[in-house]
């Protein structure tokens, strides 16, 4: 039996949307405009969430003026 889909760290835009608290209509937004990472897979978005959570990262990081790179680690 497959693992369900966030517990191999691919997530769906329902999944995303509850993991960032946000609407799915702001997740297509975000995706269509590549202001998240996110990927299609047959023209579906799907997401990491280790990169996600390394998006997450450093979007927090930017608010205190610190140099980071894509993964949230100081350059």
């Amino acid at each position: 039996m497959p693992a369900p889909a966030a517990a191999s760290g691919i997530l769906t835009i329902p999944e995303i949307a509850k993991y960032l608290k946000v609407t799915e209509k702001t997740i297509y937004k975000l995706a269509g405009a590549k202001k998240i990472p996110a990927f299609k897979v047959g023209g579906s978005w799907r997401f990491s969430k280790a990169d996600i959570d390394a998006w997450i990262t450093h979007e927090s990081m930017k608010s205190f003026g610190g140099s980071y790179n894509k993964r949230g680690v100081a350059k």
